[in-house]
């Protein structure tokens, strides 16, 4: 056992070497920074360089306003102090591109773009084809001021560290395949799957950052995936259809319902970190491509995963 385990710690870290060595040249666009130094002689320039960012249907007296309104002047002020320098994650980003370059060969290197959004956390980061868009003022830090009325489980995700999980889950969910998402088990393997894509993506990043938990929220998971487990079977939810499920279980939430004491402890969206287990399962067993995981059915990643939770 220890020979296997050696020879797949010798084969990841070769695997990572030749990843590391694939060339991505990209650049940061500072659209927020721009915007906050311009003038309304720099309006039409602006424009011309960055013409999705701007609706026709807003006339420049609008954006005008919006260049000298002294509350996102504030919010760009904070956005300065913690992203001054932004080294850290271009190389996250470039580690995340080369991932994505080396399993995806048409895979092209998209226009990445920083901004504001005055806060809109559900929307914090937005990935096309060609254009990523990063919202810089929704990672401040959890416990950044401007996120006072925010609920902690939300803000928690809210710094630096998670921009390229955000992104990454992007593109899982521009990869990630399922014909349906009809039951529970559905649901949990479908955000598995997206767990899965991130663990190929962005191996640099921790479990807990790939699933937004503590380290804490983490282990626990890990310590009570029997009695999880045997909660789902005994009652019957996996091939369930209650819709209830999904917020007890699956959606952001402070905490998972069993309606039992424990939930208070728990963290929330269980049936993802569940789901994520069942698709590693079903990857160590047939060692299939990652893309071939990710377009697999449901039900047979679950039939043949053969999972079983930690004692």
């Amino acid at each position: 056992m220890t020979t296997l385990f050696l020879a797949s710690c010798s084969k990841d870290k070769s695997l990572e070497n030749e990843i590391s060595k694939i060339d991505i040249d990209y650049t940061i666009e500072r659209f927020d920074k721009a915007f906050y130094n311009a003038n309304s002689k720099d309006l039409s320039n602006l424009k011309q360089v960055f013409p999705f960012l701007f609706s026709k249907k807003i006339p420049d007296s609008i954006w005008e306003k919006r260049i000298n309104d002294t509350l996102r002047k504030s919010l760009m002020l904070e956005v300065n102090k913690k992203f001054s320098d932004i080294k850290v994650v271009k190389n996250e980003l470039k580690g995340l591109f080369q991932h994505l370059k080396y399993y995806d060969k048409t895979f092209k290197i998209p226009r990445v773009i920083t901004l504001t959004n005055d806060v809109a956390y559900r929307d914090k980061t937005i990935v096309t084809d060609s254009i990523t868009l990063i919202a810089l003022d929704n990672f401040l830090g959890a416990d950044h001021e401007f996120y006072q009325n925010i609920p902690r489980y939300l803000a928690s995700n809210m710094k630096r560290e998670q921009i390229a999980v955000d992104i990454a889950n992007g593109y899982a969910e521009k990869y990630v395949y399922q014909s349906g998402k009809k039951t529970l088990l559905d649901e949990m393997i479908y955000y598995g799957k997206l767990l899965y894509f991130k663990d190929i993506v962005i191996p640099f990043k921790s479990d807990a950052e790939k699933i937004g938990y503590t380290e804490e929220q983490l282990s626990w998971a890990e310590a009570n995936e029997g009695p999880i487990w045997s909660y789902f079977v005994e009652k019957e939810l996996l091939y369930s259809t209650d819709s209830k499920l999904l917020a007890r279980f699956i959606m952001d939430a402070p905490f998972s319902k069993f309606y039992l004491e424990l939930d208070r402890e728990s963290p929330g969206r269980l049936g993802q970190y569940i789901g994520w287990q069942i698709v590693r399962a079903f990857a160590d067993r047939t060692e299939l491509s990652v893309f071939d995981i990710i377009q697999t059915e449901p039900e047979e990643i679950f039939r043949k995963s053969r999972f079983k939770p930690k004692k």
